[in-house]
């Protein structure tokens, strides 16, 4: 991590990433009862978060972990894990930081946290750099960006691809409290929620913070189609296409799902069915 992190006492420069501005504008509040801390920058996403620590050398940054577009573990990678500043990473889910980032950290906040556990990341942090311990911590992340490293030992990334694949190989969701991998390859559709999507699985539903423009990119194309704006399906499954009134359909799965087809993606759906003329 950067070689010119603030030792001791000195005062800290503190970037917030956060695509959600109330979870930042808390986070700004709550360092400014802090004494020691000599600016707070902010980042609305993983791109800005990527400029602002390149540009601004921060010597600590609040990261979260699921952003639509570039996520927390993407701006590392692409900033580098001996570029980046010391990181607390900031997540949702519960145990999600426990099992995946947690030993690759200064230390970690699950949503919704209290002012109490800020204060106790934050102090550990001051204590990290204090102890100027950062050669332990690049170690620790170069270990989990290495292919395969935590995500194929623990199953623990949100969106884990196959080592060498541009396509997920399996996402993470949270049953009862606990982390678990969902493999793409058993996923039958999936459908938005407002910023959640909803995995459906052999009948069970998982909701995960993605958004469906970032899974159609990320989703194999000869396996997956967005067939709708709320809508993505697993091509195999797909048993007939009923054509509907202004040019919108209806699919009917292996399984009996009923899934809506939009007017300006039947026109795909039609070619891979070999429907088209």
């Amino acid at each position: 991590m950067a070689d010119s992190l603030n030792v001791g006492n000195a005062p800290l420069r503190v970037l917030v990433v956060d695509d959600e501005p109330l979870n930042r504008l808390r986070l700004e509040d709550l360092l400014r009862r802090e004494t020691g801390v000599a600016e707070i920058l902010s980042a609305s996403d993983g791109y800005e978060a990527v400029t602002a620590i390149r540009a601004e050398r921060p010597d600590l940054v609040f990261l979260d972990v699921q952003m639509p577009g570039k996520t927390g573990l993407d701006v590392v990678r692409e900033v580098g894990a001996d570029a980046m500043p010391a990181t607390i990473f900031v997540t949702a889910y519960d145990q999600y930081a426990v099992e995946a980032f947690a030993v690759a950290a200064v230390d970690y906040l699950v949503k919704p946290f209290d002012d109490e556990r800020f204060e106790e990341a934050f102090r550990r942090a001051r204590k990290t750099l204090a102890a100027n311990d950062m050669g332990r911590l690049r170690e620790q992340l170069l270990s989990i960006l290495q292919p395969g490293a935590n995500a194929e030992r623990d199953g623990t990334s949100a969106t884990s691809a196959a080592p060498g694949s541009p396509y997920l190989e399996r996402l993470a969701v949270e049953i009862r409290g606990t982390v678990k991998p969902v493999l793409v390859q058993e996923i039958d559709y999936i459908t938005s929620d407002g910023p959640y999507a909803e995995l459906h699985v052999a009948g069970r539903r998982h909701v995960i913070r993605e958004t469906m423009q970032t899974l159609e990119e990320r989703l194999d194309p000869s396996k997956f189609m967005r067939v709708h704006r709320s809508v993505i399906v697993r091509l195999e499954l797909i048993e007939s296409l009923e054509r509907g009134a202004g040019g919108d359909g209806e699919l009917r799965l292996r399984g009996g799902a009923r899934l809506r087809v939009s007017r300006t993606r039947r026109e795909a759906l039609e070619r891979w069915l070999g429907l088209a003329r």
